[in-house]
């Protein structure tokens, strides 16, 4: 019964040890896309999001675990995921930004604030999409689906070939 047993788990094991698994893009630090844009310019995705936010986990655990979505992120861009209540300073093209506290255990960093502020407001999640050149193409305030934010790499893909 044991050898049994073993045989089964041994087997599901293998089976899931097969399948491709997609469980989350490459993500960078923001300190190394400075050198990592000498190499190779592409265009940077930063998914800014907060520990206690519902919508920001459900992004990680759905929209960031997409096959599609992780494919394109690995091949054409550059990911980098911003706890925007970071506490430690984040060196960014020769600047340093710094958690600002706003009350008592609460705060936002002035890199969340400067990369995800849309109409002055800063929303969880918030993705930015910079070019190569560190400009803001495109932030949306809100969850996305996969199905969203592959029609987004594509079209920023897209733009970029031009």
């Amino acid at each position: 019964m044991k050898s049994l047993l073993l045989v089964v788990v041994l087997a599901g094991v293998a089976i899931l040890l097969s399948q491709p698994t997609f469980a989350q893009p490459n993500s960078f630090p923001f300190g190394q896309l400075e050198s990592l844009q000498k190499e190779e310019r592409r265009p940077m995705v930063v998914f800014i999001s907060t520990d206690w936010c519902r919508y920001c986990s459900g992004m990680k655990l759905s929209t960031f675990r997409d096959e599609q979505v992780v494919k394109l992120l690995n091949a054409s861009f550059y990911f980098v995921s911003l706890n925007a209540e970071e506490k430690k300073d984040i060196s960014f093209y020769g600047h340093t930004y710094k958690y600002k506290p706003t009350g008592n255990e609460t705060g936002v960093h002035e890199l969340a604030e400067q990369l995800g502020s849309i109409k002055g407001q800063l929303s969880y999640p918030t993705l930015s999409v910079l070019n190569a050149d560190m400009e803001i193409m495109y932030q949306y305030g809100g969850f996305l689906s996969a199905k969203e934010l592959v029609f987004i790499l594509a079209s920023v893909k897209k733009e970029q070939k031009k």
